[in-house]
């Protein structure tokens, strides 16, 4: 059975497959050939389309186009999931966080205030706040691949093509455009400098 919060605010294709146990709140769009798989749940001003939705997965006021979100994922809030995304199991994507043609392994988390585009992520991979992959220079689109257990700090950016090696970290502020070995911490910035007594 279908749970709709207030189904006059919902509107949903012919074309949609809705399976049991999915919950959906008001102000709701879900269009094209959309699947949203049991026990999910669907927050309101969340808008889906041409996108599957696996088991256990809760979207909070979100955009899904033209992706495969795996089971027991959190999406959003206001997360914008663009075409050719995929995520495995118990993956995070979170707040103001925007994804384009990656794919994005278990455990993953990409919490909030980030772009990912064009790249590929590992297992267990904790992406701070603000990080950007860097995947356009001005004529191609080019690659990140973050293999698992890498740790990249806040406010990061990643200027593709790169690859962080497995279990690799990454300090906050960095710019990285050189590949990072496994097993090692990169730190790409200026370091700080204290101006004693400026104010006299």
């Amino acid at each position: 059975m279908i749970k709709y919060i207030d189904k006059d605010t919902v509107y949903i294709d012919d074309t949609v497959i809705i399976e049991d146990g999915v919950i959906i709140y008001p102000n709701v769009i879900i269009e094209g050939n959309s699947k949203i798989k049991k026990n999910s749940i669907i927050h309101m001003n969340s808008y889906i389309k041409n996108s599957i939705i696996e088991e256990g997965t809760v979207v909070y006021s979100s955009h899904v186009v033209n992706s495969k979100i795996g089971p027991f994922n959190i999406i959003g809030p206001y997360s914008n999931i663009r075409e050719n995304t995929v995520t495995s199991s118990n993956v995070k994507i979170g707040s103001f966080t925007e994804i384009k043609n990656s794919i994005i392994d278990e455990n993953t988390k990409i919490p909030h205030l980030s772009y990912v585009g064009d790249s590929d992520i590992g297992k267990n991979v904790n992406i701070g706040c603000g990080v950007i992959t860097a995947n356009y220079d001005g004529k191609n689109k080019n690659k990140t691949i973050i293999r698992d257990d890498v740790f990249v700090g806040c406010n990061s950016n990643l200027i593709a093509p790169i690859t962080l090696e497995k279990n690799s970290k990454v300090a906050a502020g960095s710019t990285i455009y050189e590949n990072v070995p496994a097993n090692s911490l990169a730190i790409a910035r200026e370091r700080q400098v204290n101006k004693e007594n400026y104010h006299k």
